[in-house]
């Protein structure tokens, strides 16, 4: 029997990566996107796919919309659901938390409710290492699974929020979901506001490179492909109620990440400019994940040199794509003109 994905989130920046790889591997027959197209969701992340490939659906509603989440699901019959919808600019969250508790945790919950009522097989949950909190400088401490939940922004506390929904979801209901967690992704589609499209943008464009306090900020980078061919293989082999913890063993400080892409720009620290820290800005991130290599069979493919210098060169390609998401548009009337209100 054909099998049907169900992605939400799915033209978002990880979404979309994971909908291109998992149609280009075959890893399902039908692939269904349910998207709201809010600013950092666009319909040009699925070009060519949503023209050319039949396999692909996209549906225009919010995950936090039971007739949306409902109605989808009861329609497609999806056997897997994978969760990645999403508010995830922390800097967003500080100004103005309401957007991001509606999405990560009431979106969460309606779409569990929706998979459980229609018998869904199995529902996986794309979480952050936000949700552990913050780690010391100078250790070699990692997150784990075991990590005890410390979130310490108003994004972090919603996906932890979702995490907790997750769970609860199996432990009372016996649902058959997994849990990941990874560290920071970059590559292609990522919106500009965050650290490494704003830094490539604003380099190529010869403008200011903002970076927030002294620069010592560490992220355990991951490349998006890497992440995504994590998520497919929890969604595989991952034990049902388990949580998987993702990441690149890549930690680098925010002002090295900065430095190779003005390498890479063809710049020079000129452009660097050191700005006032954002309130309660965790210190270090970086994530163990010895669980996910054992169980789930992978590891990540990609090296951070060769993985930054092909998402320059993708950036630098597309000055077009960013001039246009960056100025926004009305996506939702976009959508209703082109295709109606279903694919």
């Amino acid at each position: 029997m054909a099998e049907t994905w169900l992605v939400t989130g799915g033209a978002g920046f990880i979404g979309s990566n994971f909908v291109d790889i998992a149609l280009a591997e075959s890893w399902c027959d039908r692939l269904v996107v349910l998207d709201a197209l809010t600013y950092a969701g666009s319909i040009e992340n699925l070009r060519p796919l949503i023209d050319d490939d039949p396999r692909l659906v996209f549906v225009l509603g919010d995950v936090a919309d039971p007739v949306a989440a409902g109605e989808t699901i009861k329609d497609y019959r999806p056997a897997m659901v994978f969760h990645f919808a999403a508010e995830s600019h922390v800097d967003r969250s500080i100004l103005d938390p309401a957007p991001f508790i509606r999405t990560n945790v009431l979106g969460t919950q309606v779409m569990l409710d929706a998979a459980r009522r229609e018998g869904v097989r199995r529902f996986v949950h794309v979480s952050t290492d936000e949700v552990f909190g913050a780690l010391p400088i100078n250790t070699t401490d990692r997150f784990s699974e075991a990590t005890p939940y410390a979130p310490n922004s108003p994004y972090a506390a919603s996906k932890a929020g979702s995490d907790l929904l997750v769970r609860a979801a199996f432990h009372t209901h016996g649902q058959n979901v997994v849990i990941t967690n990874c560290s920071n992704n970059y590559g292609p589609f990522q919106y500009p506001e965050k650290l490494i499209p704003l830094m490539i943008s604003n380099a190529l464009a010869g403008k200011p490179l903002p970076v927030y306090g002294d620069g010592l900020y560490v992220r355990d980078w991951i490349h998006v492909e890497d992440h995504c061919r994590a998520v497919i293989s929890a969604a595989l082999k991952g034990r049902a109620g388990e949580t998987y913890c993702i990441g690149g063993d890549n930690e680098q400080p925010n002002i090295a990440v900065v430095r190779d892409i003005l390498a890479l720009t063809g710049r020079d620290d000129s452009l660097i400019e050191y700005v006032r820290d954002r309130p309660g800005h965790d210190r270090r991130y970086a994530i163990d994940s010895t669980k996910a290599r054992t169980e789930l069979d992978w590891a990540p493919r990609i090296a951070w040199k060769d993985g930054l210098a092909s998402t320059v060169e993708w950036y630098r390609d597309r000055a077009e794509w960013i001039d246009r998401i960056r100025t926004g548009g009305n996506y939702e009337a976009y959508y209703a003109k082109q295709y109606g209100a279903k694919g």
